[in-house]
């Protein structure tokens, strides 16, 4: 057990700092892109564009599957189950209000909270909040939960908030994405927490794998996510179950192809997991045994996954303030002013500055995750654990 836990947590490191580097690419295109459409629209997008975005995919259920993993890893920590209870309640609130706060500014920088917008951090932070109970259950029910919120949910595509009355908001927040009046103010719910919930908990009994020897882990690892890889391609060409947007013949192969991929993320249907989150098993395998410079920098950006967060966010942002006013001489309002705010005609790049400007926020970085990273292996300061 002892001589497997730095293999174990180098393999978790590797993949979710490889994550990080995708989402800095998904959030570069958001402030930056110069297509001004959804890029996972087979009928309007290019294939590069389709690509840089489906990539992007892979990162909020790799997160969501790696915080679960982390949470039974925890147990051999020196914490029991009362303790990683108390550790998942405290730290669930403090992303819940790390999401309303910091990471508000940073995407939005104003201070207008008419309108606010439930993202990753909140989905996290409630999934969180709820697994601190669910741990307390025996193995194989957080199993059966997992497996009954990642592959039933989609039975509730067809119930809308409005049949809810007064607690429309709560299915909201619960299944369907949209936006929470709150008189003057609007809050839009992005991620609706019950299949992110079952994708966390899933990773939660996928925990004891990781403490079996490095041969066993990979093949189950392996075998599991080729299933789940399968099955993602069984149902989507029989386009039936599983996504509440089926894929549709288009102009071209090369269309057709992009419909099939494109799966819906609000929430994560089932099709959209089991495309994301088999590979991600499957490549495990890879990532235990990746080496190198690069392989270094990675693992060091996945040490500290919310210390980024925070910082990369603004830096961002304040690039595309940057960028603004190099080029038009002010700031573009679309870039500090609340929604419905549009950019202006003929506003962003190209892809190849979307990727430069993501490499470059990512080297800006690394050094100061690698300090924060060094600092949390020095110290074992209780506060260090939620940042």
């Amino acid at each position: 057990m002892t001589s497997a836990r730095p293999d174990r947590d180098a393999t978790i490191d590797r993949m979710r700092g490889t994550v990080i580097v995708l989402m800095v690419l998904d959030h570069v295109r958001w402030f930056l892109s110069n297509a001004r459409f959804d890029p996972s629209d087979p009928a309007q997008t290019a294939v590069p564009l389709f690509f840089t975005r489906w990539a992007t995919h892979f990162c909020a259920p790799v997160f969501m599957m790696l915080a679960g993993v982390g949470a039974y890893l925890a147990l051999g920590r020196g914490r029991d189950g009362r303790g990683l209870s108390r550790f998942l309640l405290t730290r669930g609130a403090w992303l819940v209000l790390l999401e309303l706060t910091v990471a508000r500014f940073g995407w939005a920088f104003n201070l207008d909270y008419h309108y606010s917008s439930a993202l990753v951090l909140w989905a996290l932070g409630w999934c969180m909040i709820a697994l601190a109970v669910i741990v307390r259950l025996p193995r194989p029910v957080v199993a059966a939960l997992a497996v009954g919120m990642i592959a039933g949910h989609n039975l509730l595509d067809g119930v809308m908030p409005g049949g809810w009355g007064r607690w429309a908001w709560l299915w909201t927040i619960l299944h369907v994405p949209g936006p929470i009046e709150l008189g003057p103010a609007r809050f839009d719910v992005l991620y609706p927490l019950v299949p992110w919930l079952g994708v966390m908990a899933g990773g939660f009994a996928l925990g004891p794998l990781f403490a079996k020897p490095p041969a066993e882990r990979d093949r189950v690892l392996v075998r599991t996510g080729l299933v789940m890889t399968a099955a993602f391609l069984v149902l989507r060409l029989a386009n039936g179950y599983g996504d509440p947007a089926p894929w549709t013949p288009q102009a071209t192969s090369i269309r057709t192809v992009l419909s099939f991929l494109a799966t819906t993320k609000y929430p994560p249907s089932l099709l959209f997991l089991l495309m994301t989150l088999g590979p991600a098993l499957a490549a495990l395998p890879v990532f235990a045994r990746w080496r190198g410079s690069v392989a270094e920098v990675v693992r060091t950006l996945g040490r500290v996954p919310l210390f980024f967060w925070l910082l990369h966010v603004p830096l961002v942002h304040a690039i595309a303030l940057l960028l603004s006013l190099t080029r038009y001489g002010m700031v573009v309002p679309w870039l500090v002013e609340n929604p419905p705010a549009e950019p202006p005609p003929g506003y962003g790049y190209g892809l190849v500055v979307v990727y430069a400007v993501a490499l470059g926020v990512v080297a800006l970085l690394y050094p100061a995750c690698r300090w924060f990273a060094e600092v949390k292996r020095r110290r074992r300061d209780p506060w260090l654990s939620y940042l």
